[in-house]
């Protein structure tokens, strides 16, 4: 009787069984790694699509700005559109552009530092558009560790319990516990480990468009000022 319960004990290990044996607050824990780690592939996924477009947008303009074309003429076309990145950039300098124009601004130091001041208020939108929900991804990173450190104190206190109210300590008192504990804490990593990687790596991607953002920028103010110099 005894080998047949020892041969039978593995099929009834599994995730789901796990699970289904665990104590609420370890049910809890592992609910709560699940859902972040679902929740960071979608962000994940999400973030490196969006970079996709945006370096290739980007790369579009670029190549339509220094091909020669009037700046009239591009913001003319870009100006009824929702623009991101570059493109946005350069719609909101020419629009202060065009109002200093209009209203008359004889301060050529004046509508120099609003452009630039403009610009740089587009760069910082940008990066909070690009860089949104980053955060979650180094939240889950540094604390999903600890959580699931939580569910395996938690299942090893079960243990000791499991232990000292059945007065034994057979491994089949104590493996359910124990194997609990393992089971929160690897959720723990599965959540972690990913979620660090792509927060690593998504940063340097945001960094390198917000690099390229501002070196258009500071390209488009040197340009704007040598029109401003012929100007005056």
């Amino acid at each position: 009787m005894l080998e047949a319960t020892t041969l039978s004990a593995p099929s009834e290990v599994s995730m789901l069984s796990l699970f289904l044996q665990a104590d609420i607050v370890v049910k809890l824990v592992m609910i709560g790694l699940l859902f972040a780690s679902i929740w960071c592939w979608a962000i994940i996924f999400e973030k490196v699509v969006t970079y996709r477009r945006t370096r290739g947008r980007m790369d579009q303009f670029e190549k339509v700005f220094w091909s020669g074309h009037s700046l009239e003429e591009l913001y003319q076309s870009l100006s009824a559109r929702t623009n991101h990145a570059m493109a946005a950039l350069f719609v909101a300098a020419m629009r202060e552009w065009k109002r200093s124009h209009e209203t008359g601004a004889l301060s050529m130091m004046g509508v120099q530092s609003r452009i630039d001041k403009v610009m740089d208020v587009t760069i910082a939108r940008e990066t909070a558009r690009l860089e949104g929900r980053l955060l979650f991804l180094a939240t889950v990173g540094s604390a999903a560790p600890f959580i699931g450190l939580f569910g395996t104190v938690w299942g090893i206190m079960n243990s000791f319990q499991a232990i000292a109210a059945s007065e034994s300590t057979n491994l089949a008192v104590v493996a359910p516990g124990i194997a609990e504990a393992l089971f929160a804490t690897a959720l723990g990593l599965l959540a972690a480990i990913p979620a660090v990687i792509a927060y690593n790596k998504l940063s340097s991607d945001v960094n390198k468009i917000i690099t390229r953002l501002e070196g258009f920028a500071d390209e488009f103010s040197a340009i704007l000022s040598r029109q401003l110099d012929e100007r005056n």
